[in-house]
């Protein structure tokens, strides 16, 4: 059974079934609802409910302080309206959704390993993959409870097939159902595309890649638009992968795919285990990838396009070093919060 959900002190409304929560049902029809990492962590969708009740369905989700518990104040991620239901949140055009998401049945089609823990898992649907570059979908997993997103490295294409590059997760369920379970043939729920850190292909700046463990997929998919946009003919793009040990470092192989390699696509690898580093006779950056940053791109770094993706430090940290200390404007960063 479906409820509509009006905006307060606004024309919009929009109707939730019985499956999605507030943000998804508010994205799905157009609604520019603030968002970001879509699973009850960040904060980013925070609303107040002025009539009608709701549904919670992870009442200690991190997104939410106590201050706004005191206040009534809700995630629209981790919400379904039990009645009719007016709330109170200021829309976005800039969260406006430029493909709307879709639910969608996905067959397994193919996996290969990336590195020792990361796998790349390619999933075939009857309609087209349509996304932006940077973009993340959700998988509805069997005996997993709720979904879990993970972000596309191909491009978006008429044949419909979505590739994730996936890095198992210690005791993690999603990937063990994905990594020991999941067999080729085998169908889930594929729910997207979502997110706002996607290739602006408007911009004439260098750009600026750095991943962190499976962070490589939006990152790759990123590179792969900007060279199939033509954009490296006339600008470089700079891509740091940030790893623990020299054992997992990737992503080289598919950037050495792509026209420009070499000369303007220039791939920065960073280990910051200065031991395993040693061992293996490691002669490329070290430290933490954002410390390398600076180094490799010199007193400019207000002059380029940022994208990242990673653990939660590393885009903390990378943050940090943009904003506060080059004052790289925030228009020019561009990332989706994870944790």
């Amino acid at each position: 059974m479906g409820h509509r959900i009006q905006i307060d002190g606004s024309p919009v409304s929009f109707e939730q079934d019985a499956v999605d929560t507030v943000l998804r049902a508010a994205l799905r029809a157009g609604v520019g609802f603030p968002y970001e990492c879509n699973s009850g962590g960040c904060g980013s969708c925070r609303f107040e409910v002025v009539a009608g009740g709701v549904d919670v369905l992870w009442p200690d989700a991190p997104g939410l302080t106590e201050r706004d518990r005191r206040k009534g104040r809700q995630l629209a991620c981790q919400c379904r309206a039990a009645s009719e239901l007016t709330i109170r949140v200021r829309p976005g055009q800039e969260y406006a959704p430029h493909v709307v998401p879709q639910r969608r049945r996905a067959q397994l089609i193919g996996c290969a390993d990336v590195t020792h823990d990361i796998r790349e898992f390619r999933f075939a649907t009857d309609s087209p993959a349509n996304f932006t570059p940077g973009q993340y979908a959700s998988l509805v997993l069997k005996g997993v409870d709720t979904p879990r997103g993970y972000s596309m490295s191909n491009l978006p294409n008429a044949q419909g097939q979505w590739d994730f590059q996936i890095r198992r997760v210690p005791g993690g369920l999603a990937t063990a159902m994905l990594f020991d379970t999941l067999t080729v043939g085998d169908v889930v729920e594929l729910d997207g595309p979502y997110g706002l850190a996607g290739l602006r292909e408007d911009s004439p700046r260098d750009i600026v890649c750095v991943a962190g463990g499976s962070g490589l997929a939006p990152m790759v998919s990123i590179a792969r638009g900007a060279a199939a946009a033509g954009m490296l003919a006339s600008r470089r793009l700079h891509f740091f992968y940030g790893a623990r040990t020299p054992r997992d470092v990737c992503g080289e192989p598919f950037l050495r795919q792509l026209q420009g390699f070499g000369s303007t696509l220039l791939f920065h690898p960073v280990v910051s285990d200065a031991a395993s580093a040693d061992a293996a006779g490691w002669t490329e950056e070290r430290g933490f990838v954002h410390e390398a940053l600076p180094r490799l791109l010199g007193g400019g770094l207000a002059r380029h396009e940022f994208y990242f993706a990673g653990p939660p430090p590393m885009t903390q940290a990378i943050q940090e070093l943009l904003m506060g200390t080059h004052l790289v404007p925030y228009q020019h960063i561009h990332f989706d919060r994870f944790f």
